[in-house]
């Protein structure tokens, strides 16, 4: 890569509308969603955090194990977290609960690093998408003031930082379903998630 770049997952949601199980966890068909990310992570990036509060549960996959600084709950709480462990100086963030993410909407976004942008975001119908997207290091204290005051919501962090966003039409082109920013936040989700596999796997 032109700039090099840690690949993060976060793992640190209370998972309270999926009754406090660990969506990172749970198999759609036959893998665990976390090992579905990790597949593309492996190919692209060289270093990867998995950000979580129960890292005893993650120890036999082969990544650096990170826990949240600040004892507040949030997506930006996360963020810092990975962005204060990388040494790399961009980090490409994912939920764990993603388990369709395309390797070619991965290289799209982190293909929009530039220098003078701090965010590097896709932005959909449905608005940004914060949990698939690049932050430079350069967040990492903006992301600090932000969390020291309690402003734990992410479009207030963005009114700190440079951010560049990437639109949909240009996603459509890596993946015309969008299929990438579904993610698992309930039950019915889960079902869904299960549909859409098994038809991918009839067409195969």
């Amino acid at each position: 890569m032109t700039n090099p770049c840690t690949g993060v997952v976060l793992a640190g949601g209370r998972n309270t509308r999926f009754n406090g199980k660990d969506k990172a966890l749970i198999h759609i068909g036959q893998r665990q969603v976390l090992d579905r990310i990790l597949e593309i992570f492996s190919d692209l990036f060289d270093d990867i955090i998995l950000v979580t509060n129960e890292p005893v549960k993650y120890l036999t996959w082969d990544v650096t194990l990170a826990t949240d600084i600040y004892p507040v709950r949030s997506s930006l709480t996360g963020i810092h977290a990975g962005l204060f462990f990388t040494a790399n100086p961009y980090a490409f963030f994912t939920a764990c609960d993603m388990p369709f993410l395309k390797k070619e909407i991965v290289k799209t976004i982190i293909g929009g690093i530039e220098p003078g942008v701090d965010v590097i975001i896709p932005e959909t119908t449905a608005g940004l998408e914060p949990l698939c997207a690049v932050y430079s290091k350069n967040c990492q204290k903006s992301a600090e003031h932000n969390l020291r005051q309690r402003h734990l919501k992410i479009q207030q962090f963005f009114k700190t930082v440079r951010v560049k966003k990437i639109e949909e039409k240009e996603l459509r082109k890596k993946d015309p379903e969008m299929i990438s920013f579904f993610n698992i936040n309930t039950p019915a989700d889960l079902d869904r998630a299960e549909r859409i596999e098994a038809e991918d796997l009839k067409t195969v």
